[in-house]
């Protein structure tokens, strides 16, 4: 009895590329696919700061760090109140020590541990990453890897159309190129791995209307594929209202300016030169706060010394390289560059300094313990933007998909980051920094660890199953 083409379909060649490559190092033979002939540039995994949340590392032992699977999960659920799958932080965070111990190991990726700053909600200094600190050096490493590898075919532009089942179980799919020719490829499984909707403006009205009207920063082939195709399959769907929002993209060049920059002791203003939150709220939800805020434009005000620190951020070095830095002498003329209210610029970063340096309580209730911004002043302009949604389609800790019906597993199909339920919760309150990349990369190696299992259990396999735990 002859087999199918391909043993694995990974739909997306972001962090999908995680599924094709450790899949194929327990002997499957993998197709992925990306409808973006540009990929490489136009998706969210290209696009992201490449911090990875890992508990339990060699990393964090070699730096003293204190972290386990369980305090990872408890962030995430003080984070989320409550509200996100607990069950699937779980295996996300069990995971999260092995996958990145196997990107380094296996795929030789030169990870460090981020010790500089830490983000909101994050308890222990878990977030790993790479030089430069930016998804496209990631991306292309796994892109690279992946090419080379013997047992992965990738092609892009190339769709998944649809995916086929019998009795219950995926047994193929179809794919088409741009130029509307399909072919039917027989498989054994198949991971749907190609984000979010945060490209579909209709949808994003429907389920997210706080950030439909502001920028969105992601992939343009996020249109909610995985929706389509999972729901023709009786899967179960939930926190479609979940979202990463960002409120420090530069309204000057649409690049990301950082979170680091708050972090480090910037604080943030509005039209009127009037802070109106508390900064370390978080990145994601500070994005509708300042979309609410006059013409939903607001400054980054931080110092020489602030910027600095962040230089070693690919993308704070791209704003400064396009002016998006505006620096003075004084708070006054900061204010007279940036055409704000010079009194009242003036007034509130003297109240910042007075609270940073604990001389009296911040106006917003910032309690961080904070570098007290000193001349020179730098002004970055930043406007709210969608990042990525964070619902999607229900799977389990093997990153299987769940029919609506009885939440059973729809054998053989699983998803991955954006196209899954994630870790949020409801909103954007709920997103911990990383969860959209340990949901990308996370789910996609326990696909493949699943898919691994199942070919190494079918009969007259002559493969091996090995572990990494």
């Amino acid at each position: 009895m002859n087999g199918p083409d391909v043993d694995l379909v990974v739909a997306g060649a972001g962090g999908g590329l995680v599924a094709a490559l450790r899949a194929a190092e327990l002997g499957a033979s993998v197709l992925v696919v990306d409808a973006d002939g540009d990929f490489r540039r136009g998706n969210n995994t290209s696009m992201c700061t490449a911090m990875i949340p890992a508990a339990g590392t060699r990393w964090q032992r070699e730096a003293n760090i204190d972290d386990s699977p369980d305090r990872f999960v408890a962030d995430i659920a003080r984070k989320t109140h409550g509200t996100a799958d607990l069950l699937l932080a779980r295996a996300l965070a069990d995971v999260s020590a092995p996958m990145v111990t196997w990107l380094a190991d296996s795929l030789e990726l030169d990870l460090h541990l981020v010790t500089d700053f830490r983000y909101p909600g994050h308890s222990a200094d878990r977030c790993h990453t790479i030089a430069g600190r930016h998804g496209s050096q990631l991306l292309g490493h796994l892109v690279d890897r992946t090419r080379r590898h013997p047992g992965i075919e990738l092609i892009a532009p190339m769709s998944l159309q649809n995916v086929s089942t019998t009795n219950g179980r995926v047994t193929g799919v179809e794919i088409a190129s741009p130029d509307g020719a399909s072919e039917q490829v027989t498989a054994g499984a198949v991971l749907l791995a190609t984000n979010g909707f945060g490209a579909d403006a209709e949808l994003v009205r429907q389920w997210i209307p706080e950030i439909a009207d502001c920028h969105y920063h992601g992939g343009q082939y996020s249109r909610g594929d995985a929706l389509r195709i999972g729901r023709a399959l009786g899967a179960d769907t939930a926190f479609l209202d979940a979202y990463q929002g960002h409120a420090a993209l530069s309204s000057r060049c649409k690049t990301l300016v950082g979170w680091a920059t708050v972090l480090h002791g910037g604080i943030i203003v509005n039209r009127e030169g009037r802070r109106f939150a508390p900064e370390t709220t978080g990145y994601s939800e500070f994005a509708a706060l300042l979309a609410a805020q006059p013409e939903s434009a607001g400054w980054i005000i931080i110092d020489e010394r602030i910027a600095d620190l962040c230089s070693t951020f690919d993308d704070f070095r791209t704003v400064a390289e396009n002016g998006g830095l505006v620096e003075a002498a004084s708070a006054r003329e900061l204010a007279e560059r940036l055409r704000l209210p010079a009194d009242v610029l003036e007034d509130e970063i003297s109240a910042s300094h007075r609270a940073a340096a604990g001389l009296e309580p911040d106006r917003q209730g910032r309690i961080d313990d904070r570098h007290a911004l000193t001349p020179n002043y730098i002004g970055i302009g930043i406007t709210p933007a969608l990042f990525h949604t964070q619902g999607g389609l229900v799977v389990d800790g093997s990153a299987r998909v769940l029919d609506e019906r009885d939440r059973a597993p729809i054998e053989g199909l699983y998803a991955s980051g954006g196209a899954a339920t994630g870790i949020s919760g409801n909103g954007a309150g709920g997103y911990l920094a990383g969860n959209g990349l340990i949901t990308a990369l996370g789910l996609a190696f326990l696909a493949a660890e699943d898919v691994g299992q199942q070919k190494a259990w079918a009969p007259g396999s002559a493969s091996e199953f090995h572990a990494i735990g």
